[in-house]
């Protein structure tokens, strides 16, 4: 079943950020995902108190290469740098 990394970043380092997305857009691929969103306009529909800031999803074909990208030494130094350059917000999701 796809697996899903849902993010939503607050860049708060532009500079910073924009390192991070080249190492990011690499270390994902490595481990067989690919992007489906990243960034782009966001419209609320229905108003629950969420402002969404940049919006990036990820796809693995499952869970367990999902989970293996975010334990390895590529996602954990991509955190670092996430943490350095925005307040972000991360979700692995299961779906169809």
């Amino acid at each position: 079943m796809a697996t899903y990394v849902i993010l939503d970043v607050e860049v708060t380092d532009p500079a910073a950020y924009r390192d991070l997305m080249a190492r990011a857009a690499t270390a994902v691929a490595a481990h067989g995902g690919k992007y489906l969103v990243r960034a782009g306009a966001t419209r609320v529909v229905q108003q629950s108190g969420w402002k969404p800031h940049r919006l990036v999803v990820v796809e693995f074909d499952n869970a367990e290469q999902a989970e293996r990208w975010n334990s390895s030494p590529d996602a954990v130094e991509i955190r670092k740098m996430l943490n350095k350059s925005s307040n972000a917000s991360i979700v692995i999701a299961e779906g169809e």
